[in-house]
Parts: structure tokens; sequence; C-alpha cells
């Protein structure tokens, strides 16, 4: 993998990690179900007017769009909403990256390879160590589920991507968010009704107005069209198992941001996890090294035998 393309996947981990403070925001006014469909449906819109329809199989769009786009934010935002912080959020929903290597290699029969696999075994071990710091009761085992699970759509919707090799990643990226807002939406008028959706739509007086706004448009411009646009085009051109690992980059970011933005609180357990994560990103997808070319000694000249009797060479 080049150094500028990981040097891109570096700039999504930064955009990925300040997004959970953006969607913090945004949940302190909006439902979460609803939040999804309305974040979708703004891309949506120009897209099926203004974007062609990528040139990939229609099965594995659908599945992108329902792993990636559909099933990871009903359960990351889902998770948010019922008392998961930003930060542990930005940790947890990274399981993605030993879920996408793991179902790559049973799946896609990605061969798995040692450093690989040592680099994610260590990255996993930092999040376990950070999980283990901030996992403070019963009371936050299940937003720890929500959470989790948004991380195996995550993994799913990685597969689809690669299996999809888009041309133009980023028109898969777009038509990706065709398919969350009408299922998104269903589920919210279900589950949190047409009063709270219609409140959340006309209360503008609130303190939380702006910054829901705001956090909106972030999750918008830069995590899904700038952070996906850029993800689908290493992940179509590299294996999975390659790509994913950066993304364990994110939670050092987000939960950065959120100490500095939220308040809340780092560990030394939570900074040594940290660290470990970094580690094993650099291990597993820090490239081989060259084989050395050695120049092979020459092979000693070989004297024509001299034709005389031995008689004659003696005298």
């Amino acid at each position: 993998m080049p150094t500028r393309h990981r040097l891109l996947a570096v700039v999504v981990a930064v955009c990925w990690g300040l997004n959970f403070l953006a969607i913090d925001a945004s949940l302190q006014h909006f439902p979460p179900f609803f939040l999804v469909a309305l974040r979708f449906a703004l891309i949506a819109v120009p897209t099926v007017l203004l974007v062609p329809v990528p040139q990939v199989p229609r099965k594995w769009l659908v599945g992108y769009g329902l792993g990636f786009g559909t099933f990871q934010f009903l359960f990351l935002y889902w998770g948010m909403a019922v008392g998961m912080p930003a930060g542990l959020s930005s940790l947890v929903l990274q399981a993605s990256a030993p879920f996408t290597v793991v179902l790559a290699s049973l799946f896609l029969r990605t061969r798995l390879t040692p450093r690989a696999g040592t680099g994610v075994l260590v990255a996993v071990i930092g999040l376990a160590v950070v999980g283990w710091q901030r996992l403070d009761g019963p009371a936050a085992f299940a937003p720890f589920v929500l959470v989790l699970a948004g991380a195996l759509a995550w993994a799913v919707g990685n597969l689809c991507t690669a299996q999809a090799k888009a041309p133009n990643p980023l028109h898969l990226t777009l038509w990706m968010s065709v398919v969350p807002p009408l299922p998104m939406l269903a589920l919210s008028l279900v589950v949190e009704g047409p009063r709270r959706i219609a409140d959340s739509l006309t209360d503008w007086h609130s303190p939380d107005t702006v910054p829901a706004l705001v956090g909106l448009a972030y999750t918008i411009v830069i995590g899904t069209l700038l952070g996906s646009g850029i993800w689908s085009w290493l992940m179509a051109r590299h294996p999975a198992g390659t790509v994913a690992p950066f993304s364990m980059l994110v939670p050092v970011v987000g939960m950065s941001a959120a100490w500095v933005a939220l308040g809340e609180t780092v560990s030394r357990g939570e900074v040594a996890g940290a660290a470990l994560v970094v580690g094993g990103v650099r291990v597993a997808t820090r490239p081989p090294r060259p084989a050395v070319l050695t120049q092979p000694e020459p092979e000693p000249e070989l004297r024509p035998s001299d034709p005389r009797p031995r008689a004659a060479r003696a005298g």
C-alpha cells in the first residue's frame, strides 16, 4: 500500500474520529432513527437527480447500503442515544476492523499474513484495554452491544465495497445513501412516532438547534461524502484486510476530541490501550521489507586441460 494511500486512510480516521462529536450534537435535538434517515435522505435526493448509477452489481450496492449505511448507523445512533459516550463509541465501533479481517478470510478467502494477524491482535488488545476501563457497571452493557453490532454491520459493508470494485468509488458512496432513508424513516415512524419527528423539525428555538444542524452538516459533508468516498476508493484498490486496520486510529482521535470538547476523561489505562491500537495498526499495515539482492560470487575460472602427455608437461 503506497505511502500516499496510507496518508489518505489517516485523513479518513481523523474525519471519522471528529464525526462522533457531530453525531453527539445532532442527537441532542433529533431522535436517533429519524436522524439516520434525515442524514442519508439529504444526500440521496441530489444523488438520484444528478449522479450516474455506479456500474457495479446491484447486490453489492444494496449490501453496502444496508451494512455500512443502514445497520451501522442504526445501532450506533441508538447506542449513543441510550447512553454510550461519544469517545467510547468511537472506540467500540472500530471492532469493524478485526470483524472485516475475519469475514474476509472466511468468505473471500483473503490470506491473513502473520504480520497483519499480529498487528490486528495487538490493536484488539488495545481496544479491549480501553473498553475495560470505560465499561463500569451493567447499565453500560446494552449500549456497548448496540455499538458493537454497528461495527459488525460496518464490516459487512466493507466486504461489499471490496467486491463491488466500483470504477468511481464516490458514485458508489453517494448511491449507497439511497438505501437507508426509507427503511429508517419507516422504523422511526413506528418506534419514535410522528409527533416526535415533527417536534424535531419545528422546534428551532431550543439552544441545541444550531449545534445539531452543524453536526448534521458535518456528518453529511465530511463524514459521508469525504470520508466514505476516500474509504471506498481505498477499499476498491487494496485488500479489505489491508485498509480496515486504519479504522482503529479513529478512537484515538474520537476519544481525544471528546476529552477536549465534552470533558470525557481519559485514564492511564485508556492511554495505554490507545497506544496499543496505534502500534497494532502500524504493524498490520507496514509493507514487507524488500528482499536484499546480492551479487552471486563469480565461479572460479576453469582452465582448459593441456592436451600434451604428462611427461611432456613435466619436461
